[in-house]
Protein backbone atom coordinates (compact mmCIF):
# COMPACT_ATOMS: atom_id res chain seq x y z
CA UNK A 1 0.00 0.00 0.00
CA UNK A 2 1.52 3.44 -1.07
CA UNK A 3 2.39 5.52 2.00
CA UNK A 4 2.85 8.85 0.72
CA UNK A 5 0.04 10.39 1.64
CA UNK A 6 -0.67 12.69 -2.05
CA UNK A 7 0.16 9.76 -4.02
CA UNK A 8 -2.85 7.47 -2.43
CA UNK A 9 -4.91 10.04 -2.30
CA UNK A 10 -4.62 10.84 -6.00
CA UNK A 11 -4.93 6.62 -6.48
CA UNK A 12 -8.17 7.22 -4.71
CA UNK A 13 -9.13 9.66 -7.24
CA UNK A 14 -8.09 8.18 -10.16
CA UNK A 15 -4.98 10.27 -10.96
CA UNK A 16 -1.46 8.57 -11.11
CA UNK A 17 1.53 9.34 -8.90
CA UNK A 18 3.43 11.11 -12.28
CA UNK A 19 0.38 12.90 -13.38
CA UNK A 20 0.86 16.25 -11.90
CA UNK A 21 -1.27 18.69 -13.16
CA UNK A 22 -4.04 18.68 -10.24
CA UNK A 23 -1.30 18.41 -7.26
CA UNK A 24 -1.70 22.04 -6.15
CA UNK A 25 -5.63 21.34 -5.62
CA UNK A 26 -5.38 18.30 -4.22
CA UNK A 27 -2.90 19.15 -2.23
CA UNK A 28 -5.06 22.01 -0.97
CA UNK A 29 -8.19 20.13 -0.19
CA UNK A 30 -5.59 17.30 1.66
CA UNK A 31 -4.49 20.04 3.93
CA UNK A 32 -7.99 21.86 4.27
CA UNK A 33 -8.89 18.48 5.45
CA UNK A 34 -6.30 17.71 7.90
CA UNK A 35 -7.19 21.45 9.67
CA UNK A 36 -10.61 19.60 10.49
CA UNK A 37 -9.14 16.59 11.65
CA UNK A 38 -7.21 18.56 13.96
CA UNK A 39 -10.18 21.10 15.45
CA UNK A 40 -11.50 17.47 16.06
CA UNK A 41 -8.42 16.69 18.26
CA UNK A 42 -7.10 13.93 15.88
CA UNK A 43 -3.19 14.62 14.92
CA UNK A 44 -0.76 17.00 15.75
CA UNK A 45 -1.58 19.54 18.17
CA UNK A 46 -0.03 22.36 16.10
CA UNK A 47 -1.58 20.42 13.41
CA UNK A 48 -0.55 18.76 10.00
CA UNK A 49 0.47 19.42 6.47
CA UNK A 50 1.75 18.36 3.23
CA UNK A 51 3.33 20.26 0.79
CA UNK A 52 4.85 17.15 -1.85
CA UNK A 53 4.51 13.19 -2.27
CA UNK A 54 7.54 13.08 0.01
CA UNK A 55 5.17 13.43 3.36
CA UNK A 56 3.76 9.63 3.98
CA UNK A 57 0.80 8.56 6.24
CA UNK A 58 3.32 7.28 9.17
CA UNK A 59 4.77 10.83 9.93
CA UNK A 60 1.12 11.41 11.44
CA UNK A 61 2.27 9.34 13.84
CA UNK A 62 -1.29 8.23 15.01
CA UNK A 63 -2.74 5.29 16.70
CA UNK A 64 -3.68 2.63 14.25
CA UNK A 65 -7.63 2.47 14.59
CA UNK A 66 -7.39 6.36 14.13
CA UNK A 67 -4.77 6.47 11.09
CA UNK A 68 -7.27 3.78 9.27
CA UNK A 69 -9.75 6.06 9.75
CA UNK A 70 -8.18 9.24 9.60
CA UNK A 71 -6.97 7.71 5.96
CA UNK A 72 -10.54 6.93 4.92
CA UNK A 73 -11.62 10.45 5.87
CA UNK A 74 -8.94 12.48 3.89
CA UNK A 75 -9.80 10.44 1.06
CA UNK A 76 -14.10 10.99 0.92
CA UNK A 77 -12.69 14.74 1.83
CA UNK A 78 -10.73 15.27 -0.60
CA UNK A 79 -12.99 13.27 -3.04
CA UNK A 80 -15.98 15.56 -2.32
CA UNK A 81 -14.23 18.98 -2.78
CA UNK A 82 -12.62 17.84 -5.71
CA UNK A 83 -14.84 15.58 -7.85
CA UNK A 84 -17.62 16.65 -6.58
CA UNK A 85 -20.19 13.58 -7.47
CA UNK A 86 -23.05 14.35 -10.60
CA UNK A 87 -26.20 13.38 -8.61
CA UNK A 88 -27.22 14.45 -5.34
CA UNK A 89 -27.74 10.63 -4.00
CA UNK A 90 -24.08 10.52 -4.08
CA UNK A 91 -23.55 13.76 -2.58
CA UNK A 92 -25.74 12.60 0.19
CA UNK A 93 -23.98 9.27 0.70
CA UNK A 94 -20.76 10.65 0.64
CA UNK A 95 -21.65 13.50 3.13
CA UNK A 96 -22.96 10.89 5.74
CA UNK A 97 -20.13 8.89 5.35
CA UNK A 98 -17.60 11.90 6.12
CA UNK A 99 -20.45 13.26 9.46
CA UNK A 100 -19.85 9.49 10.15
CA UNK A 101 -16.09 9.23 10.02
CA UNK A 102 -16.11 12.68 11.63
CA UNK A 103 -17.74 11.53 14.96
CA UNK A 104 -15.78 8.20 15.12
CA UNK A 105 -12.37 10.04 15.17
CA UNK A 106 -13.55 13.27 17.39
CA UNK A 107 -14.57 10.22 20.06
CA UNK A 108 -11.30 8.16 19.41
CA UNK A 109 -9.61 11.64 20.20
CA UNK A 110 -11.53 11.82 23.43
CA UNK A 111 -10.38 8.19 24.36
CA UNK A 112 -6.83 9.16 24.32
CA UNK A 113 -6.87 12.25 26.23
CA UNK A 114 -6.16 11.36 30.05
CA UNK A 115 -8.38 12.87 32.69
CA UNK A 116 -6.90 13.77 35.96
CA UNK A 117 -8.01 11.02 38.43
CA UNK A 118 -10.41 12.36 40.93
CA UNK A 119 -9.81 11.17 45.12
CA UNK A 120 -12.85 10.70 46.59
CA UNK A 121 -13.35 12.83 49.34
CA UNK A 122 -15.19 11.18 53.13
CA UNK A 123 -17.61 13.86 54.91
CA UNK A 124 -15.55 13.64 57.41
CA UNK A 125 -12.84 15.44 55.67
CA UNK A 126 -15.33 18.49 54.64
CA UNK A 127 -15.09 21.48 56.63
CA UNK A 128 -17.70 24.76 56.61
CA UNK A 129 -16.91 27.86 56.90
CA UNK A 130 -20.24 28.62 58.62
CA UNK A 131 -23.38 27.50 59.35
CA UNK A 132 -25.96 27.16 56.87
CA UNK A 133 -28.58 29.62 57.15
CA UNK A 134 -32.20 27.31 57.23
Amino acid sequence: MENSILNSTKEILGLTADYTPFDLAVITHINSSFSTLAQLGVGPEEGFSIEDAEVGWDDLELPQNQLSMARTYIFLKVRMLFDVPATSFMIEALERQISEHEWRLAQAAEQLIELPVIQPVRPEQLTLQEEPQW
